[in-house]
């Protein structure tokens, strides 16, 4: 269950890319919270701003106006941040090297520690949080990012957040690229690390089903906006604004049975 902490708090949030008549307001006068042990999945359609708002929870973008917090007081320290506050992407082919093999990346994700552990520890941790999302290690040994499938790879961007365990772990879109299968294990995994880890996770995604079933609170954006919030329930069954009632039609007719239930 969520805690009375506060993990990301925001006070008339604004971020805007560009000058003059070109400009976009990416992310527009958003105030939120988000609690210790919370899910909370930012759900909209393309261009809603729920990726740009998840670089600025990872301090990637900076937002132009607005106040920002993470457990009360803004970000200064970037190595310290990323210690605790973890991203898991839509694309893992992108967040590997070619050129190294996937034992050794993962190895090298100790390097944003205060403390490195020992080799043998290193080895270690790295067999069993492959472990932990059912990945032999013999089977990746040796082997490259372009040798594995695409859930493979999404499940070694999750063995990288066993390794690091963060506080928070910021998931875009982690499951768009997998087929239903590999989807459905991929959030057993994330439930899994939320449980092992009792870690905040930020679950951006444009499917309101999928937000319905892992989420405690859901964000309904637009236009950079968060247009409705609420629990699964409020928002899925009693939705207020248009723009979630169109994200809900798109929700295949199976799905709306589980939910109406």
């Amino acid at each position: 269950m969520p805690s009375e902490t506060t993990i990301f708090s925001a006070k008339n949030l604004t971020c805007v890319f560009g000058h003059g008549k070109k400009s976009t307001k990416a992310i527009d006068d958003l105030t939120f919270s988000i609690a210790d042990q919370e899910i909370v999945s930012l759900v909209g359609g393309s261009g809603c701003g729920k990726s740009v708002l998840a670089k600025i929870m990872l301090n990637l973008i900076k937002p132009t106006s607005g106040e920002f917090l993470y457990k009360g007081k803004p970000i200064i320290d970037q190595r310290f941040h990323w210690r605790e506050v973890q991203p898991v992407f839509q694309d893992p082919f992108s967040c590997f090297n070619f050129f190294f093999t996937i034992r050794d990346q993962l190895k090298a994700s100790f390097g944003i520690m205060k403390t490195k552990p020992s080799k043998k520890e290193m080895e270690e941790r790295v067999d069993q949080a492959l472990l932990a999302v059912n990945i032999v290690p013999s089977e990746i040994q040796g082997k490259y990012a372009f040798e594995l499938s695409g859930g493979q790879m999404q499940r070694m961007l999750l063995a990288r957040i066993f390794i690091l365990r963060p506080a928070v772990l910021i998931a875009d879109e982690p499951t768009s690229m997998v087929d239903a299968c590999v989807r459905a294990s991929i959030l057993d995994y994330l439930m899994k690390l939320k449980k092992e880890l009792s870690m905040t996770i930020v679950f951006i995604t444009h499917d309101i089903g999928l937000a319905y079933y892992v989420s405690d609170r859901i964000f309904i954006m637009h236009r950079g906006k968060i247009v409705e919030q609420g629990t699964p329930d409020d928002v899925a069954l009693k939705p207020k604004n248009e723009h979630t009632m169109k994200l809900l039609d798109d929700i295949p007719d199976i799905h709306k049975n589980w939910i109406s239930r």
